[in-house]
């Protein structure tokens, strides 16, 4: 949220440290001193204490909350450094948890995203938990292939539910087709946000990018956001997956093919990770005058859906 006045940055700093939680007070008092993570983890380790950033992000964002002694050491450590009353956030983490006592049952990234290790890296760049604090509540998404057989488009409209207090941001994550150069890979905010950083990895052509919301939700509220991706860089397409960490919502998958380029057959298919194989294998039917399949699903478990295709 953005202040024009150092009064305003305190008087929301002195409501965080007031009424909490924990994760946005820390937020706050990060925001109103200008400190990035990495310069407070810097003189925090001049103090003896070891925190790492991705824990540091954690803990501003209410993915985690310090629990540990050591943890709580760096707490108090950390009111110093910010220039805080004693115990000021100390005495949050004894109030009651509340963050994501809304969210679903999980599945770890990796099992869903075959350059796991490369996004979690880019999230970390970001000082994102893999989740954002969001799950789906429903997700359209459509993709248009070229008349050179490569995805040149790809829209969403997502309406997201948060499941802990002070969320802002959705990170949304972009997989291209082997060959895919992610530095001419554009973003694009349709609705209700404007694209943030945007942070990318040559060799597998993953783009990271947030999408900034203009207000901050509490857990159980719900947005409604649109955004797409501009590619065309890749070899040709053969299929589109979306992997879910979180069970419930539906998602609509339509694929549009250029009048030049046109599959000779498409099927739906899922799978329960990244490594297993195809399941529930379903023919589609190209029809329409837009050249598109689509699938429409409620997702009753964590896993992987797609639409794959064959060239003549």
């Amino acid at each position: 949220m953005a202040h024009s006045t150092t009064g305003g940055i305190e008087t929301e700093l002195a409501r965080a440290l007031h009424t909490g939680p924990f994760h946005l007070a820390l937020r706050a008092a990060l925001e109103a001193r200008g400190l990035p993570l990495h310069r407070v983890q810097h003189r925090l380790a001049q103090r003896g204490v070891n925190v790492g950033v991705t824990s540091l992000s954690y803990w501003q964002q209410g993915a985690r909350r310090p629990r540990r002694p050591e943890s709580l050491r760096a707490v108090g450590v950390l009111e110093e450094i910010l220039g805080l009353p004693q115990h000021a956030l100390t005495r949050l983490l004894e109030a009651p948890s509340g963050p994501d006592r809304d969210r679903p049952a999980t599945r770890p990234l990796r099992s869903l995203v075959e350059e796991s290790h490369v996004v979690h890296r880019l999230l970390g760049e970001l000082e994102s938990p893999p989740d954002c604090g969001l799950h789906t509540v429903c997700h359209l998404e459509r993709v248009f292939i070229g008349p050179d057989r490569r995805l040149r488009e790809r829209d969403s409209r997502h309406v997201v539910r948060a499941h802990r207090d002070g969320v802002d941001r959705y990170i949304a994550i972009h997989h291209g087709d082997p060959g895919c150069d992610p530095a001419r890979v554009a973003v694009r905010a349709l609705e209700n946000c404007r694209v943030g950083r945007v942070r990318s990895h040559a060799g597998s052509g993953v783009v990271v990018a947030e999408l900034l919301f203009d207000t901050r939700l509490r857990a159980g509220e719900t947005y409604v956001l649109g955004y797409g991706f501009t590619d065309g860089t890749g070899g040709q397409s053969r299929e589109y997956v979306r992997g879910f960490s979180f069970a419930g919502g539906q998602y609509v998958l339509e694929i549009r093919f250029d009048a030049a380029a046109l599959p000779v057959r498409c099927r739906r298919f899922t799978r329960a990770s990244a490594a297993a194989p195809r399941t529930g294998q379903q023919e589609l039917t190209l029809a329409g005058r837009h050249r598109g399949v689509h699938l429409v699903e409620q997702v009753e478990r964590p896993g992987i859906l797609g639409i794959g295709w064959d060239w003549s």
